[in-house]
């Protein structure tokens, strides 16, 4: 699959743009476990104008993650013109606009998914921000607005008359928010459709190796994009690679891997920010881990490890998981 002159390969599988969890270190870890594109978390365009530093930060790119898409969102064109500049002036290797996001204060704003309500200024926008740059431009949206306003068939072959280079579908309208199941029967309809020439990434629910096959067989997409599965499993990416490509020898992280890979998270937020906030980044990571799920009597340990404040807490709690709980789990 190619967008643009970047060649993804065979059946690429991509970490999805999330907000407050695709940092860089994040993302430099799951391309090195098998990602084979990662995206920024988006960026405000009027932040990005205004140079807001937390704002900028998500603009910084490491070598090793490459290749790498900075997404950006807003409600006007010409901020998005403006954001898209400075974008590309950061050297990312595509830009992706958020016409996806459905919580209140984005779509509420008339930003994001706000932007299915009003499909004329959507494509206004996105011919604004295509015609203003020189790399690809692309779009990550959802179904509809709400269930009797499922339009992705006929917008994308919209967005692809503005210009973009691809196409990632959310399989649920906005009013759904993150509940409910992914519609792949939609997005399979917005790649049936034979005027429709640029790639379609998938979107929704790709949590196993039976669901990411399956999004590729049977639902015909080019490309699947990876979201809440790897909050706090980054290693999720080697398995779901293996098994979109059908390769043979893949092995499971051993567990002294992935709490290494936890831990090498836990410092690298440290580094990026400082030991408190950094903590508390890295807080949403430790919650949703399926490393701790189904941990019997874990409770308190749990409650301890989400409060810890210094890294030399965490750290202790996250030994005693890993050297006296876990084995005993295990045995």
């Amino acid at each position: 699959m190619n967008i643009g002159n970047i060649d993804l390969g065979s059946r690429p599988v991509m970490l999805a743009p999330m907000e407050d969890v695709t940092d860089r270190s994040f993302r430099l870890i799951c391309k090195e476990q098998g990602a084979d594109m990662v995206y920024t978390e988006f960026a405000s365009a009027d932040a990005l104008i205004r140079n807001i530093a937390a704002t900028t930060r998500k603009l910084h790119i490491m070598p090793g993650e490459r290749p790498t898409a900075i997404q950006i969102y807003g409600r006007e064109p010409e901020p998005m013109v403006e954001a898209a500049r400075i974008v590309e002036a950061a050297g990312p290797d595509l830009i992706d606009i958020n016409f996806g996001c459905p919580v209140k204060k984005v779509a509420g704003k008339g930003a994001g998914a706000g932007l299915l309500r009003d499909i004329p200024k959507m494509l206004e926008i996105t011919r604004a921000v295509v015609d203003a740059v020189k790399l690809p431009v692309t779009v990550k949206t959802r179904t509809g607005w709400d269930h009797n306003s499922k339009v992705i068939v006929d917008l994308a072959e919209q967005l692809q008359d503005c210009g973009i280079k691809a196409l990632t579908v959310h399989g649920r309208t906005r009013s759904q928010m993150y509940t409910g199941s992914a519609d792949w029967e939609m997005i399979a309809r917005v790649k049936e459709n034979p005027r429709l020439t640029i790639p379609v990434i998938g979107n929704g629910d790709i949590t196993t190796p039976q669901q990411v096959k399956e999004a590729f067989d049977r639902y015909g997409v080019d490309g699947v994009m990876v979201g809440r599965a790897s909050i706090g499993a980054p290693w999720i990416f080697r398995q779901l690679k293996a098994a979109a490509t059908d390769a043979t020898g893949y092995c499971e992280p051993t567990l002294t891997e992935k709490f290494a890979l936890i831990r090498r998270q836990i410092t690298e937020s440290i580094d990026l920010i400082d030991e408190y906030r950094g903590i508390l980044h890295i807080r949403r990571h430790l919650a949703a881990s399926p490393l701790f799920k189904g941990i019997p009597n874990f409770r308190d340990t749990r409650i301890a490890m989400l409060r810890a404040t210094t890294f030399a807490q965490l750290s202790d709690i996250l030994d005693d998981i890993e050297h006296r709980i876990l084995p005993s789990v295990y045995s």
